[in-house]
C-alpha cells in the first residue's frame, strides 16, 4: 500500500513505523506544523507537508493520527473524491465521521502510545471497522500482519472498549497518584506498595477480576473501612472516592 499519514504525534509515529516494518510505503507525513512533519518524514524517509493542498490523491491509505479533538477538522479538509481508504485511529470517534468518503474505516489500538516508548504491536488486539464489508477485510488484513490479535468490532462495541481502556489505565493512575501523595505526606515511599501493584495485575491476566477482590470492602469488615474514612478525614474528595469503589465491592460480594 501507499500510504498518507495525517499526524505527527504518537499514534502516527508508531503506525509509521510499523507500516514501515512490514513493508508497506510511507508516502507523505501531513502536520499543520512543518518541523514535526519534517521530524517524522526524515525518519520514515518520505516526504513532509503541512498545506492539505499538496496531499497525494492517489494513495491506497489515508490515516488520519490526531488528537480526537483534531479528528473533524482534518477529515472536513480532505477532499471528498479521495479513492484511498480513509482510516482514523480514535477509540471514542464513530465510523460515521467519515461518511463523505467512498471509502473508510477505524483502526483503533487500546493501548497508551507515547513517541519515546517501544511499543509491541504484536501483543495489541487493534479494534478494526470498514464502511463496507470489502473495507474492513482489507482494514483487518493489514492490521494482524504486525498484530495478529486484531478484531473487527463496530463503533459502539470500540466505544466500550475505550472507555474500559480509561477505567483500566487513567483511572487507576490517579488512584496510584492519589496514593503516592498519601504515602509521601506520611513520610513513605511510593517503592513499598509498588509489588502490590503488579500482584494485582499478574492476577487478572488470568482471573475475573471479582474473583480475586480482596481487602475489607469485599469482607465487610466495616471497622478496617472507618478506620480508613477517619484517617482520611481531611480528605472529603478521597473519602467520597473510597465510598464509591467500597460500594461497588460490597454490592458484588
Amino acid at each position: 500500500m501507499n500510504i498518507v499519514i495525517l499526524g505527527s504525534g504518537n499514534a502516527a509515529t508508531h503506525f509509521g513505523q510499523q507500516f514501515q516494518k512490514i513493508g508497506q510505503h510511507i508516502v507523505q507525513i501531513y502536520s499543520k506544523t512543518k518541523a514535526n512533519a519534517d521530524a517524522l518524514a526524515f525518519a520514515l524517509h518520505c516526504t513532509a507537508i503541512d498545506q492539505l493542498s499538496e496531499l497525494d490523491l492517489h494513495a491506497d491509505l489515508y490515516l488520519v493520527a490526531v488528537s480526537d479533538q483534531a479528528i473533524l477538522p482534518v477529515i472536513e479538509a480532505l477532499p471528498k473524491d479521495l479513492t484511498g481508504i480513509v482510516v482514523h485511529c480514535s477509540g471514542a470517534t464513530d465510523l460515521s465521521v467519515l461518511t463523505e468518503f467512498k471509502n473508510a474505516g477505524v483502526i483503533y489500538p487500546p493501548q497508551s502510545l507515547s513517541k519515546n516508548k517501544a511499543v509491541d504491536f504484536s501483543a495489541i488486539p487493534f479494534c478494526v471497522e470498514g464502511n463496507t464489508d470489502q473495507n474492513s477485510a482489507t482494514l483487518l488484513q493489514l492490521a494482524q500482519t504486525f498484530a495478529p490479535q486484531s478484531i473487527y468490532c463496530n463503533s459502539q462495541q470500540r466505544l466500550a472498549i475505550h472507555l474500559a481502556s480509561v477505567m483500566v489505565n487513567n483511572f487507576s493512575n490517579i488512584l496510584y497518584q492519589m496514593a503516592y501523595e498519601l504515602l509521601e505526606e506520611n513520610n513513605l515511599s511510593f517503592d513499598l506498595i509498588k509489588p502490590i501493584i503488579l500482584e494485582t495485575a499478574e492476577k487478572v491476566q488470568n482471573h475475573i477480576p471479582i474473583t480475586v477482590q480482596t481487602g475489607p470492602a469485599i469482607r465487610q469488615d466495616v471497622a478496617t473501612m472507618q478506620k480508613h474514612l477517619q484517617f482520611i478525614s481531611n480528605k472529603p474528595d478521597l473519602q467520597q472516592i473510597y465510598q464509591l469503589l467500597s460500594q461497588e465491592i460490597t454490592k458484588r460480594k
